[in-house]
């Protein structure tokens, strides 16, 4: 096989490693397709380079291909510290009753931003009716009817 044909090939080859890749994200087959891709082009365009000048090549490709692949998954995935609430974020929101809330009691419940909390009150409140979170104690909220 000669040069020429070679370089066909690895770019067909390395072409197919990115589109799959590019098919299933995270499989990290971007980095050897890439290789590929730079070293068929190489084999076309200078068929006879020689053995040393194809191994600098090689290994600067795959080291700066390494990088850049490494380097947009970071910037695709960015870590995000997961979100939480308290009780103490929640006093002033308004919320929805799920459950009956009757007081002294942590049966009831309350729908607030598409968090279901356990609530308390001074007064019975009904299923259905608005109310605004006055105080946070512990795991439930203090709610009074709006």
């Amino acid at each position: 096989m000669d040069f020429l044909t070679l370089g066909i090939v690895l770019l067909v080859i390395g072409a197919l490693l990115i589109l799959a890749e590019l098919s299933v994200p995270g499989f990290f087959i971007a980095v050897p397709g890439t290789v590929l891709v730079i070293l068929g082009i190489v084999y076309i365009f200078m068929p006879d380079i020689g053995v040393v000048p194809v191994v600098i090549i090689t290994l600067s490709t795959a080291v700066i291909a390494t990088l850049a692949v490494m380097a947009f998954y970071r910037a695709l995935a960015r870590p995000t510290l997961p979100t939480t609430t308290t009780v103490d974020k929640l006093v002033g929101k308004e919320g929805i009753v799920t459950a009956k809330i009757i007081p002294n009691s942590l049966k009831g419940k309350v729908r607030i931003d598409n968090e279901i909390w356990s609530a308390t009150a001074d007064e019975e409140i009904e299923v259905g009716k608005k109310v605004v979170v006055i105080k946070g104690e512990g795991v439930h909220v203090v709610v009074k009817e709006k």
